[in-house]
């Protein structure tokens, strides 16, 4: 058909070249000489290429497909949850969805119209708005950063929005969402914190909200003791399954042991025989502190005894009483013999011994 049409319309006449066609007898027959086939490709055109359903209603989709001789028609779709039914004997082909489930928005459907000479097809992607649902809000978990992680459904893609123990958190440079996966209907991301302090530990709420509906979940978060609470306060048994909070303790990746231990890493606090008063304590420390100024003062007299001994020898052996000092050392222990002579007529020598400590 397409030789004739094109020889009929771009050729002379008289320069026609001649084409032949042989029929099921081999005999040729001129091309010049047969009708044009009455055949045409189908073109198929669906009623609508924006097709959004609200989740539990339902919808009708039309498939025109006009061609020579008239084409058969399909229509074509996979992992499509709802209910459906379908009528292709006729022109236009139709399609009905019945209470349509969320899980089939994005599903592509298509038709497809098929003759002797040819086919064609058309597609639409299916659309479904729901209500978001938090599906996923666990505790934090460093990584890099403090990470608290979510999932949520929803179309439209919901705003989302944090509460820190019941009052609006505005985000910062230091404590944002960041959404890290992302397709049609489904969002996956952390509420991300740098460097938390025990500030920002406490109850958060994260809440998703679009034009169909609302969601919210709860999370505790424990990021850091406070630094002023006592030291006995800061340790809660593990048993008691508690933070200082009243919260529940958890146990994930980033959460560390040194947060809560068992009551069996210390002594029985019960028992009265064991227990020390503050003022015990006190006590205690003003002893300690008089020991201390005790031995001070010992070792800074020792030394000044020891100066002044040392510049009597060196400067007393020699003197007009004509006394001679010896220094010995028996064993570890030092002593000192300090010889004085008297130069009287008996001639008799004294002699004392002094010991030196230290």
């Amino acid at each position: 058909m397409w030789i004739k049409v094109f020889q009929d319309s771009k050729t002379p006449k008289s320069e026609t070249q001649d084409f032949y066609c042989m029929n099921d007898n081999n005999q040729r027959i001129s091309l010049m000489e047969k009708p044009i086939p009455n055949c045409g490709l189908p073109s198929v055109k669906l009623s609508t290429h924006n097709l959004t359903v609200v989740e539990g209603g339902s919808f009708t989709l039309y498939c025109d497909a006009p061609g020579s001789p008239p084409p058969s028609i399909s229509w074509i779709f996979s992992n499509i949850a709802s209910k459906y039914e379908s009528d292709t004997n006729k022109n236009p082909a139709s399609l009905t969805i019945k209470n349509v489930f969320s899980n089939d928005s994005g599903v592509q459907i298509s038709c497809v119209a098929e003759n002797s000479v040819g086919e064609d097809q058309d597609s639409v992607d299916l659309a479904v708005f729901f209500p978001p649902n938090i599906t996923f809000l666990e505790v934090p978990y460093p990584d890099h950063h403090w990470c608290i992680p979510f999932s949520v459904r929803g179309n439209p893609q919901p705003t989302l929005t944090w509460l820190h123990d019941g009052v609006k958190l505005n985000e910062t440079d230091f404590i944002f969402t960041k959404i890290h996966v992302s397709n049609r209907t489904e969002h996956h991301g952390c509420l991300q914190l740098d460097n938390p302090t025990h500030v920002n530990n406490g109850n958060y709420t994260l809440v998703a909200q679009n034009p169909y509906g609302r969601d919210e979940a709860n999370v505790t978060a424990y990021f850091m003791e406070d630094p002023g609470e006592p030291y006995e306060d800061c340790w809660v048994s593990r048993s008691d399954e508690t933070d200082l909070t009243g919260s529940p303790f958890y146990d994930h990746p980033g959460y560390s042991e040194d947060y809560g231990t068992t009551t069996n890493d210390f002594e029985d606090t019960t028992n009265n025989s064991n227990t020390v008063t503050s003022t015990d304590v006190s006590n205690k420390d003003n002893e300690d502190s008089i020991t201390v100024y005790v031995v001070v003062g010992i070792a800074a007299l020792v030394c000044t005894g020891l100066v002044i001994m040392l510049i009597i020898l060196k400067f007393g052996r020699h003197s007009k009483f004509g006394m001679k000092v010896e220094l010995k050392q028996v064993g570890l222990v030092e002593q000192m013999w300090l010889s004085l002579q008297d130069c009287d007529n008996e001639g008799s020598v004294l002699f004392h011994k002094i010991p030196l400590d230290g």
